[in-house]
């Protein structure tokens, strides 16, 4: 059983006591539903398990054969690693950092922060900053993107069927297997777990008072990255528990959003307007856009490809503009009763939704890496990724900068200081006995 903590929403703002919880039960803030504390059956040594089993996996996955394609007695042999090498040979560095980020420096730092933090919580001498590895394990994690990946592998054999000739390597199956692991591992892991074991150790940023109140107090924050409440001594203070900093707010954080939404929505233009892809078949071909592809699938009669990608490549882009857009407006809005208040806690899903959705778009950019590097037969069969690529995979990141950057806390600030406000929103916080936080749980 854990023992009972005084948590902030991150959603909403609202303090609140998490009551004990046993294995496989979660609880979620009384006024938006967002989830507060996840507990597992065993957490530390399942998810060392499987972030071992993960790691092996992702050598064999950047290691093995890919694909082989021929055509016209000619034979191409490729590796994850071949299609940023050959976005570098075509001058698209750019991109070739983005996958590589992306599919294989963020995972790698995901799986290694966090095997050192598990077995070195097993050993009787600890290993040395768990603190920092951990958080850093825990920051990189939304970069990794294997399981677009393996979509966009998917996607990229679909459309090479009718142009080569096509066998799946080992990397292939590995990858698939790894996408499997991957989110039982992020399943079982709870990170409130890890952080109190790190706790017990004594490799704390600084000490941290016992007993824990479980009442709000003037000037307590919590903490975004372990959720630790603590009231700091002085203005720029950090996590006595994991040191990030502590604000009450995400600082500056509706200017910073703006500012990536504006960029994501300049670049977007000349995402749709230059061409993503270049496919040339026996010295015929011509550039095409990310609407043009759709087209293409559409009259090669591939229905659900072609919605696959409209919908990662048009729509997803286009939603997560329009959905950091209207809650950067409703936040901003605060003298009526229309501006503000409304369907505040549909509006906390929507931005946990428009923050989950926007890696997917990737799925074009790493299908784009792979057909680059798989078909280069001359004037048989050659494959170019465009520069238009390049401005689109830029809209893909500014928007998870852009939703990372946005503090949904600051829509409920906003309805409360309007004067219609009704009266839920009044208060920030309430008496601990009548903040206990929903608490449910399933069979293990």
């Amino acid at each position: 059983m854990t023992r009972p903590e005084l948590r902030e929403c991150m959603g909403c703002g609202l303090f609140q006591v998490v009551p004990e919880l046993g294995p496989d039960m979660h609880s979620q803030c009384l006024r938006c539903g967002t989830l507060l504390r996840r507990t597992r059956h065993n957490p530390l040594d399942r998810g060392l398990a499987l972030n071992v089993a993960a790691l092996v996996l992702y050598v064999i996955v950047w290691t093995a054969m890919l694909m082989k394609v021929s055509t016209a007695g000619i034979v191409h042999e490729s590796t994850l690693a071949s299609g940023p090498l050959e976005l570098v040979r075509q001058g698209l560095w750019p991109l070739a950092v983005a996958v590589v980020f992306t599919t294989g420096l963020a995972p790698l730092g995901k799986f290694a922060g966090a095997i050192y933090v598990l077995v070195g919580l097993r050993l009787q001498q600890p290993l040395p900053n768990l603190r920092g590895v951990f958080l850093f394990a825990r920051k990189i994690s939304i970069w990794s993107m294997l399981e677009v990946l393996l979509l966009g592998v998917f996607v990229a054999y679909t459309k090479l069927g009718d142009i080569v000739q096509m066998d799946i390597g080992p990397a292939v199956y590995a990858l698939g297997l790894l996408t499997i692991v991957v989110v039982w591992a992020d399943t079982v892991l709870d990170p409130g777990a890890v952080w109190e074991a790190i706790e017990r150790t004594g490799q704390t940023h600084a000490p941290i008072a016992e007993p824990r109140p479980l009442a709000f107090r003037p000037g307590a924050i919590g903490c975004e990255a372990c959720g630790l409440v603590s009231v700091p001594a002085h203005h720029d203070a950090h996590c006595p528990r994991c040191g990030s900093a502590l604000h009450a707010r995400k600082p500056d954080s509706l200017n910073r959003t703006w500012a990536f939404v504006i960029a994501a929505a300049i670049f977007y233009i000349p995402a749709n307007y230059y061409p993503v892809l270049t496919v040339i078949q026996s010295g015929a071909g011509a550039p095409s856009t990310i609407l043009g592809g759709v087209e293409e699938l559409l009259a090669s009669q591939m229905y659900p490809l072609a919605l696959l990608v409209f919908f990662a490549s048009i729509l997803v882009p286009v939603f997560k503009l329009i959905g950091l857009g209207l809650m950067l407006m409703a936040t901003m809005l605060v003298t009526t009763e229309a501006g503000a208040s409304i369907l505040l806690p549909q509006r906390t899903r929507l931005y946990y939704v428009v923050a989950w959705i926007g890696r997917w778009s990737m799925v074009d950019i790493f299908m784009e890496s792979l057909l680059g590097a798989l078909v280069q037969f001359g004037a048989v069969a050659t494959i170019e990724p465009g520069i238009g690529a390049v401005a689109f995979c830029a809209v893909v990141l500014l928007t998870i900068v852009a939703a990372e950057a946005f503090d949904p806390r600051l829509m409920w600030d906003a309805a409360a200081r309007n004067p219609h406000r009704p009266l839920a929103l009044r208060q920030r916080h309430a008496p601990a006995q009548k903040l206990a936080a929903r608490t449910a749980g399933r069979p293990s």
